[in-house]
């Protein structure tokens, strides 16, 4: 997949804030800047998001990247390996992701939200009342609140990406461990 739109030239200090934080810019904030308003709106929502706190961080990273996987964007498995790896997450189960329902690196936890992130992501969403229920059992009610306005928040970016044909960037490459692929054929919409 190429780029659907030529990169946009950023704002010199953007630019430069962008690569202190991750090495380059990335390709997703150069398309979008062809709207510097959306652009600019995004990424504070981004950063507002990343700021919730009432999810455990290594949660919200697999759920993140089980959308990711889900959708087919790259871009978003790859820098959220990256940012894994920064925020000292477990790597063995945050490259397993992508097949996390054949992997045995994971919590029941673990699991059973990876399987809501995909049922949120799923058209038409298949999230069941059992499924909500036993999330807000354990997590309780602001945690399942964030998670789940985290996991709608995933979808956008994932699906932009996506659409504006945005792939990975290599950022996972400065990380030991290679992230898996997904299976061929897989059962969304179970919580296995």
């Amino acid at each position: 997949m190429t780029l659907r739109l030529p990169k946009a030239e950023l704002p010199a200090e953007l630019k430069e804030s962008m690569i202190k934080q991750l090495g380059v810019v990335p390709e997703n904030v150069e398309v979008l800047w062809h709207s510097p308003r959306v652009t600019q709106d995004n990424l504070e929502f981004g950063v507002r998001v990343g700021a919730w706190g009432a999810v455990d961080p290594g949660l919200k990273s697999f759920a993140h990247m089980a959308v990711a996987s889900q959708v087919g964007c790259s871009w978003c498995l790859d820098v959220g390996y990256f940012q894994a790896q920064n925020e000292n997450l477990d790597l063995a189960k945050a490259s397993q992701v992508p097949r996390w329902r054949e992997a045995d690196v994971f919590t029941p936890l673990e699991r059973d939200v990876m399987g809501y992130a995909e049922a949120m992501t799923n058209t038409p969403p298949t999230v069941t009342d059992e499924q909500y229920a036993a999330l807000l059992e354990r997590l309780e009610t602001e945690a399942m609140v964030e998670l789940t306005a985290f996991i709608a928040y995933v979808n956008l970016a994932t699906r932009a990406n996506v659409a504006n044909g945005v792939t990975s960037q290599g950022f996972s490459d400065a990380c030991e461990v290679p992230l898996a692929k997904r299976p061929a054929t897989s059962r969304t919409g179970s919580t296995a």
